[in-house]
Parts: C-alpha cells; sequence; structure tokens
C-alpha cells in the first residue's frame, strides 16, 4: 500500500498578533463528517469570536475543503491548508479561531497569521507515517548489542528490548525494507544473529524530527 501521513494526536495552540487573538486547534480523523463536527464543535465553543477558519482534507472520497469565514478571501483558509500540503498531511481537520483586536492586519498579515496557526499546531500535534510494517526480532549477545540497536535505527523504527541471557531487539521495518536489514545484520554479526519476521501491522508511526 502507499504510506501517507496524518497527525499524530490532536493539538491546540495560541498567540497573539497586534491585538488579535488565534487559537488553533487540529485532529487527526478519517471521515469528512468528523471533520464537520469538530468545526461545529468549534463555532459553538468560541461562539463569540469574529471568525472561526477551517480546513480539512480526507482520504475517504478525496474530499478537500476550507473557508475563510469571512476574513478577505485567500488569506486563512487557503494558506493553512497549505501548510499541511507542503507536510504531505492527509485525514486531517484544522480549525483557527481569531478574536479580533482591533487593530487590521492587512491580507499579507493575515495570510501569515493563519500560516504560523496552523503550522504552530501541526507542530505540536507531531507527524505519523502510516504504512504496513514488518515486525522483526533479532537475538543476539550483548558484545553485539550496540551494533544490532544501531542498525535497527538506521533501517527502521527501534521498539522494545528484551533483557535475559541475551539481549531481543524489536523492530519495525517498512515492508520493502526488510531483505536489506536482515542481510546487514547477518553481515555485522558475520551470520551470527538471524533477525525474525514476527508478522506485519498498519500502523502510523511517529517521524523523528
Amino acid at each position: 500500500m502507499t504510506a501517507f501521513r496524518i497527525p499524530t494526536a490532536p493539538a491546540e495552540t495560541e498567540f497573539t498578533e497586534k491585538r488579535s487573538r488565534f487559537i488553533g486547534h487540529v485532529w487527526p480523523l478519517e471521515t469528512e463528517e468528523k471533520a464537520r463536527a469538530n468545526i461545529e464543535e468549534m463555532k459553538k465553543r468560541y461562539h463569540d469570536a469574529r471568525h472561526n477558519c477551517w480546513c480539512y482534507a480526507v482520504r475517504e472520497g478525496n474530499a478537500v475543503r476550507y473557508s475563510d469565514d469571512g476574513e478577505p478571501q485567500g488569506t486563512a483558509g487557503q494558506p493553512m491548508l497549505g501548510v499541511f500540503q507542503k507536510e504531505g498531511v492527509e485525514d486531517f481537520c484544522c480549525v483557527v479561531t481569531r478574536y479580533f483586536g482591533g487593530i487590521l492586519l492587512g491580507a499579507g498579515g493575515l495570510v501569515r497569521a493563519y500560516t504560523r496557526a496552523a503550522k504552530d499546531t501541526l507542530d505540536a500535534a507531531g507527524i505519523s507515517e502510516v504504512r504496513r510494517w514488518t515486525e522483526c526480532s533479532v537475538t543476539c549477545p550483548y558484545h553485539l548489542f550496540e551494533r544490532v540497536k544501531l542498525a535497527c535505527a538506521d533501517t527502521g523504527i527501534p521498539g522494545d528490548v528484551a533483557y535475559g541471557t541475551e539481549v531481543t531487539v524489536h523492530v519495525l521495518l517498512p515492508e520493502e525494507g526488510e531483505a536489506d536489514f536482515i542481510a546487514r545484520i547477518t553481515e555485522l554479526t558475520a551470520g551470527g544473529c538471524v533477525p525474525k519476521v514476527c508478522g506485519t501491522t498498519l500502523r502510523p508511526v511517529p517521524l523523528q524530527k
């Protein structure tokens, strides 16, 4: 399957620009119905705000929508959406609420503010890659542990480590990386350790910054 990216977790951020208060929210989700529900929830929560601008992109039905919610056209929803598109993030909804502070920001200032709000919120949420992974384990003697651990970190996502008479390291590998990983471990340990394939799993894994 083709890998795709999503926000790792819901997040909320806030900053003030020339007395205007910008509150950003983002959620990972899988349906347009859920995106609409989150937008309505924010409109009710911040019913006294001047604007509740939003955007979302849902893989199901290839739904991509955005709204400036009364801000000048092109200054809010689309710049917000662009932040997520630049990072390749899908299956999300983002709402940025603005409490007007009495000072006009101008079109350029609005674009910068809404872009910042979306980026701050995505940074707070983190990004995960959803793909099919191969689950492997490698059992090795202690004197080879550091080599094996480094190989796991270089080629996949290291997992739990079990300590006993020997050390067992668990790792998630991209499906296409299984053969190269086995060959690398075999070479590093001179054939003393052979990775064991435990199965496959479809799951999101946070990307390292």
